[in-house]
C-alpha cells in the first residue's frame, strides 16, 4: 500500500473555534481491545508516536467534505478532522467508517441530523420540553448565547436541535430587540456578541429561520447586527447603503405588492450573501447551501410573476420601442430586461422555453435592433448581454427573425449587420465587446446547430442550413469582410500579385486595435472555411480573398500574421483541388515563403507554423502543391536544412515525375504533356448539388495571372502566336462528320481547336452536344488521339474572342459556347464511363 494514500493531517477545534494542526501521520483502521471496537489510529510520520486513537462509534455522525476531509465530534466541545493527502485514502477510511455504521459509502453524512431513536424520544417529550435549553434572552447572557451558537456548528444533530429551539421560542425576534437596545446604549461588546450569534444562526442553514430573519420586520436589524464584526475597527454602514444609496427603480410601476416585497427581499438577501458574509472556510462551505436555495427560488417566483403579468411586459416593450422615449428611460428599460433575462436562468428548461417564447412574441428582437444601434455604451452593452441570452437559448429563432426581416428591410439595418457593425466599431482597446459579439456570430453561422429538416413553410422546402447560409453570404458577408478588404487595398494586392516580384512593400495596419479586429475577422472566416464548404469557397474565389488575407503576412504584429497563415492552412487542410489550383495559379505561396525567409534563423511560432504547413503538404502528398512549390521556390528553400521538409518535397516531386514519365510512355505522343496528371476526385455531394442549382451566384470567378512555367519554352512565345498556328485547323466553316478535331498541347492544358467547342468535341461523332455525362463533368467522347473515355473534366477555362477568360466547373450551364475550349484531363478508371 502506498504511504501517501493514507497520509493525513489531524486537526482539533479549539475554544476560539479555530482548527489546530496536531501533526502529520499515517491513518489506519483496526480493532482496539481496550476500546472494544474498530478504531481510527494515526501514528506520527516523524517518530511513530500515536497522534489519534478514536473508536468508530456507531451513533457518531461522520461528515465527508471536499473528497479529502472527514469531520466528526467526539464530545460536547471536542471536534476532530482528518485531512487526507489523496482522495483514494479518504475513500478507503470512509468505507471502513460506513461499514461499522452499516451505511452506504456514497453518503456524505453517516447519520441523519436526528437519528431515529432520538427522534422517537423527542416526539414522546412534552411540547414544552427542548433538546437544548436556551439561556434567557438578556444583555448579560449574550456571551453565553454566542458560545452556544458557535459550539453546535460542527455537529449536524446539534445544529438541528438548536434550530428547532430557536424556532419554537420565537427567539430571533427577542435577539433583534436586544440589538436595538445595545445600539441605543452603544454597547460595543454586546453588539460584537450579536454579530457572532446572527452569523451562527445563518450557518444553521434552516429555511424556516430564514423566513423569520428575512421578513420585512426583521431583515434590516439582521443587517445591522452583521455590521458589527469584531475584526473591524469601525462598523460597516450596510443599512445606510441599502436604504439610501441603493435605489429601487420601477421602469413601469408594479402594482402587485407581493411581487414588490419579493424583489426587495431578494436584493437584500443577495447583498447579505455576496457582500456582508465573509467567504466560507473549507469547513463552512456547505453551511449556506439553504441560503443559496432561498435566493434561487425567490428569483424563480419573481420571473414567473412578471411573466404572467402580460400587461406589464407589453407596456415595457411599448416604451422600449417608442421613439419618444428619452435615453435615460430607455437605459433603465434595457437594464431591467438584462436582469430579467439573468433571473430566467434559474428556471427549469420547460419554463425557460416558455419565458423566451413570450419575449419573442412581444418583440424582443426588433427592440434589440433599435437599442444596439444607440450611441450609449451602457445601453449597447446591456443589449449585447440580452442578445447573448437569446442566441444561447435558440439560435434558430434568431436566424428565422433575420431572414424574415431581410424581405422587408435594407441590408444596413438587418440585426446581424448591426451586430457586425458593433463588433467592428468597438471602442474598447482590448475589444472585449467585439470578442463577445464574434462568439455570438459564430454560434449563429454554425451548421452544427442548424435544423437538418426542410422548412415546410417555405415553398422550396430548403433546409435551414441552406437557406440561412445563402442569406448570410448574400446580405452579411460583405459587411464582415469590409475592414479586411479596406486594410488590404486593391492597388497593394495588385503589386503583391506580380509573379516573381520581390517582397511587397505593402504597409499593413500598425494600429494594435485594428490588428486585433482583423484577427477576430480572420478567426471567423477560418471557422467558415472549416464548416461552410462551397459557400465560403465561392466567396473566396469571387473576391480573391486569400490573396488579400496574405497581405497581412507583412504585419509587424506576429499574431495577425499567424491568423493569416492559419486561414491559408485551413484551406490547404481541406485538400480540395479547386483551392489548390487557385493557390498555384495565383502564386499565393510567395508571401508565406517571403515571411519564412524574412524571419531568418529565429526559432519562433511563425517559423514553426510555416514549417508545419509545408510538412502537411509533404505528408499528405498533395501533388499539385508539391509540384508548384518545388518548381517555383525550391532554390530559395534548399538552404533550409534544420528540417528535412523541403528536401522531402523535392524527393516526392521527383518520384512523381518519374512515375508520370513511365505512364506517358504508354500513351500516344500527342497526349503527352510535361504536366503531372492528378488523381480522380469526385465532387462532394453538397458541391454537386450546389453546382446544379438554378440560382447563379453574383460576380465572376477570379483567375489570377499564371506564371509561365519553364516547360512552356518548347511552345510558341505567346498565346497570340499559338492562335495563329491553329488557324489552319479551324478555317473551315464546319467540320464534316468523321473528321477529327486537331488536339494541341499548350501551357498547362489540352486544347481542342475547331470552329466551335461543340463542333470540335462532337462534330466528328454525331453525338448530342450536351450529353448528360458532360453536364456531370465528364467528357464522353474525346478519343481522337487515344484519350480514355470517361476522362474527368475538373474545370473548364472559357476563352472569348477578346482574349478574356474565366474558370468554371463543368456542369454549370453556360450562356454561349466559346470558340476555344481549354480543359484539364484527369486520369480516370474505365468503370462507369459511357460508350458512345
Amino acid at each position: 500500500m502506498s504511504d501517501t494514500r493514507r497520509r493525513v493531517k489531524v486537526y482539533t477545534l479549539n475554544e476560539d473555534r479555530q482548527w489546530d494542526d496536531r501533526g502529520t501521520g499515517h491513518v489506519s483502521s483496526t480493532y482496539v481491545e481496550r476500546l472494544k471496537g474498530m478504531s481510527l489510529l494515526v501514528r506520527a510520520e516523524s517518530d511513530g508516536s500515536l497522534l489519534l486513537e478514536s473508536k468508530i462509534n456507531p451513533n457518531t455522525a461522520y461528515q465527508k467534505q471536499q473528497d479529502t476531509l472527514i469531520v466528526w465530534s467526539e464530545a460536547e466541545n471536542y471536534d476532530l478532522a482528518l485531512s487526507f493527502q489523496e482522495k483514494a485514502g479518504c475513500d478507503e477510511i470512509w468505507e471502513k467508517i460506513c461499514q461499522v455504521q452499516g451505511k452506504d459509502p456514497s453518503v456524505e453524512v453517516t447519520q441523519d441530523l436526528i437519528d431515529e431513536s432520538e427522534e422517537e424520544r423527542f416526539e414522546e417529550m412534552p411540547e414544552t420540553s427542548h433538546l437544548i435549553d436556551l439561556p434567557t434572552c438578556e444583555l448579560n447572557k449574550l456571551e453565553e448565547i454566542a458560545d452556544l451558537v458557535t459550539s453546535v456548528l460542527s455537529s449536524p444533530i446539534r445544529r438541528e436541535k438548536l434550530a428547532l429551539a430557536l424556532e419554537n421560542e420565537g427567539y430571533i425576534k427577542k435577539l433583534l430587540q436586544l440589538f436595538q437596545v445595545c445600539e441605543n446604549l452603544e454597547n460595543t461588546e454586546g453588539l460584537h456578541h450579536l454579530y457572532e450569534i446572527i452569523r451562527g444562526i445563518l450557518f444553521l442553514n434552516k429555511a424556516t429561520l430564514f423566513e423569520v430573519m428575512f421578513s420585512d420586520e426583521c431583515i434590516m436589524d439582521v443587517v445591522g447586527c452583521l455590521e458589527y464584526d469584531p475584526a473591524l475597527a469601525q462598523p460597516k454602514r450596510h443599512r445606510e447603503f441599502l436604504t439610501k444609496t441603493a435605489k429601487f427603480k420601477e421602469v413601469i410601476p408594479i402594482t402587485d405588492s407581493e411581487l414588490r416585497q419579493k424583489i426587495h427581499q431578494t436584493y437584500r438577501v443577495q447583498y447579505i450573501q455576496d457582500i456582508i458574509l465573509p467567504t466560507p472556510s473549507v469547513f463552512e462551505e456547505n453551511f449556506l447551501s439553504t441560503l443559496t436555495s432561498f435566493i434561487f427560488f425567490n428569483k424563480v417566483e419573481i420571473v414567473s410573476m412578471l411573466q404572467e403579468d402580460e400587461k406589464f411586459l407589453s407596456e415595457v416593450f411599448a416604451q422600449l420601442t417608442d421613439e419618444a422615449t428619452d435615453d435615460d428611460k430607455r437605459r433603465e428599460l434595457v437594464n431591467f430586461f438584462k436582469e430579467f433575462c439573468a433571473f430566467s436562468q434559474t428556471l427549469q428548461p420547460q419554463n425557460r422555453d416558455a419565458f423566451f417564447k413570450t419575449l419573442a412574441k412581444l418583440g424582443i428582437l426588433p427592440a434589440l435592433e433599435i437599442v444596439m444601434g444607440m450611441d450609449d455604451l451602457q445601453v449597447r452593452s446591456a443589449a449585447t448581454d440580452i442578445f447573448s441570452y437569446l442566441v444561447e437559448f435558440s439560435p434558430s429563432m434568431v436566424r428565422e427573425f433575420v431572414m424574415q426581416e431581410a424581405q422587408q428591410s435594407d441590408d444596413d439595418i438587418l440585426l446581424i449587420n448591426v451586430v457586425i457593425e458593433q463588433m467592428i466599431c468597438d471602442t474598447d482597446p482590448e475589444l472585449g465587446g467585439a470578442v463577445q459579439l464574434m462568439g455570438l456570430l459564430r454560434t449563429l453561422i454554425d451548421p452544427e446547430n442548424m435544423l437538418a429538416t426542410a422548412n415546410v413553410r417555405k415553398c422550396k422546402g430548403k433546409t435551414e442550413k441552406s437557406e440561412f447560409l445563402n442569406f448570410f453570404y448574400n446580405h452579411c458577408m460583405h459587411v464582415l469582410t469590409a475592414p479586411l478588404l479596406a486594410n488590404t487595398s486593391e492597388d497593394k494586392c495588385e503589386k503583391d500579385a506580380v509573379v516573381g516580384s520581390n517582397k511587397s512593400n505593402t504597409i499593413c495596419p500598425d494600429n494594435y486595435q485594428t490588428a486585433q479586429l482583423l484577427a477576430l475577422i480572420l478567426e471567423l472566416l477560418t471557422f467558415c472555411v472549416e464548416h461552410h464548404t462551397y459557400h465560403i469557397k465561392n466567396y473566396i474565389m469571387n473576391k480573391d480573398l486569400l490573396r488579400r488575407v496574405l497581405v497581412l503576412m507583412n504585419s509587424k504584429h506576429t499574431f495577425l500574421a499567424l491568423c493569416a497563415l492559419r486561414f491559408m492552412r485551413r484551406i490547404i487542410g481541406l485538400k480540395d483541388e479547386f483551392y489548390n489550383r487557385y493557390i498555384t495559379k495565383g502564386n499565393l505561396f510567395e508571401p508565406v515563403i517571403n515571411a519564412l525567409l524574412d524571419n531568418g534563423t529565429r526559432y519562433n511560432l511563425l517559423n514553426s507554423a510555416v514549417i508545419e504547413l509545408f510538412e502537411f503538404i509533404r505528408v499528405e502528398d498533395i501533388k499539385s502543391l508539391t509540384a508548384h512549390i518545388v518548381e517555383n521556390f525550391y532554390k530559395a528553400l534548399e538552404s533550409i536544412e534544420y528540417v528535412q521538409t523541403f528536401k522531402g518535397l523535392k524527393t516526392k516531386y521527383e518520384q512523381e515525375k518519374d512515375r508520370q514519365n513511365q505512364k506517358l510512355n504508354s500513351v500516344p505522343s500527342i497526349l503527352r504533356s510535361n504536366r503531372f496528371r492528378r488523381d480522380t476526385r469526385a465532387l462532394e455531394e453538397d458541391e454537386e448539388m450546389w453546382f446544379n442549382e438554378d440560382e447563379e451566384e453574383e460576380g465572376e470567378a477570379v483567375v489570377p495571372p499564371i506564371e509561365k512555367s519553364k516547360q512552356e519554352d518548347d511552345f510558341p512565345d505567346s498565346y497570340e502566336k499559338f492562335m495563329e498556328t491553329k488557324k489552319g485547323c479551324s478555317s473551315h466553316s464546319d467540320l464534316q462528320s468523321g473528321d477529327r478535331a486537331s488536339v494541341h498541347t499548350f501551357a498547362e492544358h489540352y486544347v481542342i481547336t475547331g470552329h466551335s467547342a461543340s463542333d470540335a468535341i462532337f462534330g466528328s461523332t454525331g453525338l448530342d452536344p450536351t450529353p448528360k455525362s458532360l453536364q456531370k463533368g465528364y467528357c464522353s467522347e474525346v478519343t481522337y488521339s487515344g484519350a480514355p473515355i470517361g476522362t474527368l473534366l475538373e474545370e473548364v477555362i472559357l476563352c472569348s474572342n477578346d482574349g478574356s477568360s474565366r474558370c468554371v466547373p463543368m456542369g454549370v450551364p453556360q450562356p454561349t459556347v466559346p470558340s476555344i475550349l481549354e480543359f484539364s484531363f484527369y486520369d480516370c478508371n474505365r468503370e462507369g464511363t459511357e460508350d458512345s
